[in-house]
């Protein structure tokens, strides 16, 4: 992906030329449309991708679905926020359909389920098509090892959203050239699409490079498929494999340049963008035929008018809780960077929590530069401060400096095991595990992380009781669509 004034986005998707043109059925269009895997013509498609540069063109598809409705555009911040404790629908007219993923009330024809779906699939295939047309084209070596690299990072990436979201889902590792192909495919288990995740987040680490050139700044990076098979193997529990990737993204800081901002602020905002803490962000720009960004609409509370975002509607979603607003220790600087409790309009004073992380001035409605961070280096400390208590708690041992390292930018006192004040005590692996819940809820407040995280620890049900949530609601239900099209290969999740 391209620095910010030359960044990847939707225009680039559909890749048009005259003569033989690649037509990549909207997703939708027709039953026929299995997986909502834009099938395209085989014979125009062999025709097209010849050279390096069609390859790019098509590499660039592939980040550009990172920006459609059902990926972070919209559906991660609805699920790994909006789903949990950290964010609520205040206001009935920011959709019946948040309300019902706030609420546990969604069904399996709740849109957003079929949205996120379809948008996570059609990214696949437009990966797929990058990973198999460019074994035929003649071009530099170094060039389409990358190229295939970044790839198999991007769909590492969607699968890792699709299973955390859905549990077992169709596996899909070649182009779907017409709409039969797709009676072929049923819902694979879980530890069969993780274990793709892994095979691929391995290939991309063995040919990306730590960095890029000014220009290219933006695209998935060795560092960056390091981090995420770190996590990967954390949502897996599998502690030694984790710890062994997380610590390895820590010890190749020379190479990889990540280090923690000086102030929790500096790490946010437009002119921060792709920082030394970033490790994968989803690129936008504003002002470019919809490649721009919707968060700071998106989460200005409804009646605001302009004064918390200055051009466009205030769409009043991801709305901070009272909860997470009571969340935060006294002093922590973290929270003015994250949420306002207020607004001022017309000079009246309104109570209100809102997300700031976020905020700018859009170039139209829904149309700003805002990135959105999917993995950067204090999640990756956290990580490893989790696995390491996993692997063994000792008292005041290395995980407590990597859990320290993010208070101490915070502006907070670090915590001890035999600290005199009891609210910084920690005494017991089980307390550390709670330590680690805290520390990365407010850490990464309203980046899209405490749904999952919650899921992972197996905490959901007792954090979340109170919203009403059932054991079968850890999985969201499957479009009811897919299962109408091949009742034969694809099943609803139990409970829906």
């Amino acid at each position: 992906m391209l620095a910010s004034n030359q960044k990847i986005g939707m225009k680039n998707i559909k890749i048009l030329i005259a003569a033989g043109a690649v037509v990549m059925l909207s997703a939708g269009a027709c039953n026929s449309d299995f997986l909502d895997l834009a099938p395209i013509s085989q014979e125009n498609s062999n025709n097209f991708y010849k050279t390096d540069e069609d390859m790019k063109n098509a590499l660039t598809a592939v980040y550009g679905s990172l920006q459609y409705g059902g990926q972070y555009y919209s559906s991660i911040h609805v699920m790994g926020d909006l789903r949990s404790d950290n964010t609520e629908i205040t206001n009935p007219n920011a959709g019946a359909d948040l309300q019902a993923i706030d609420n546990f009330t969604n069904t399996p024809v709740t849109s957003i389920s079929n949205t996120t779906w379809s948008g996570h699939y059609q990214g696949i295939q437009a990966a797929n098509i990058v990973i198999e047309k460019i074994e035929a084209v003649n071009m530099d070596a170094a060039t389409k090892a990358r190229y295939i690299g970044e790839a198999k990072f991007l769909r590492a990436l969607m699968y890792f959203n699709l299973v955390r979201i859905y549990g077992d889902v169709p596996l899909v590792t070649k182009v779907i050239n017409n709409p039969q192909e797709g009676y072929e495919y049923g819902r694979n288990a879980t530890e069969e699409v993780y274990q793709q995740i892994i095979a691929d987040l391995m290939a991309a680490e063995g040919s990306l490079p730590y960095t890029y050139a000014a220009a290219e700044v933006g695209r998935a990076t060795k560092g960056a498929a390091m981090a995420l098979l770190g996590k990967v193997y954390l949502t897996r529990k599998k502690w030694t494999l984790a710890g062994q990737k997380l610590k390895q993204v820590i010890d190749e800081a020379a190479q990889t340049k990540y280090k923690l901002m000086p102030t929790y602020a500096g790490v946010f905002g437009i002119p921060a963008e792709n920082n030394a803490e970033s490790i994968f962000e989803v690129q936008f720009k504003s002002g470019s035929n919809g490649e721009g960004s919707p968060f700071a609409n998106q989460f200005a509370p409804i009646g605001s008018g302009t004064a918390v975002v200055a051009v466009g509607n205030p769409l009043g979603q991801n709305i901070p809780t009272a909860e997470m607003d009571a969340t935060y220790e006294a002093n922590d600087l973290r929270k003015a960077a994250s949420m306002k409790n207020s607004y001022v309009l017309s000079g009246k004073t309104t109570l209100h929590n809102y997300v700031v992380k976020y905020s700018g001035t859009p170039a139209a409605n829904l149309d700003s530069d805002n990135n959105w961070i999917v993995l950067r280096y204090a999640d990756v400390l956290l990580m490893y401060a989790e696995v390491l208590n996993e692997q063994g708690f000792v008292a005041d041992g290395p995980a407590f400096d990597y859990l320290n390292q993010i208070r101490t930018r915070a502006g907070l006192p670090v915590k001890t095991f035999s600290n005199e004040n009891p609210s910084l005590q920690i005494t017991s692996q089980a307390e550390f595990r709670l330590a680690v819940e805290q520390e990365r809820r407010v850490e990464l407040a309203f980046e899209g992380h405490r749904w999952f995280d919650l899921v992972r620890t197996d905490r959901a049900l007792t954090v979340l009781a109170d919203k009403g949530i059932q054991p079968h609601h850890v999985l969201l239900a499957i479009p009811q669509s897919q299962v109408d099209i091949n009742p034969a290969m694809i099943s609803q999740n139990p409970g829906y």
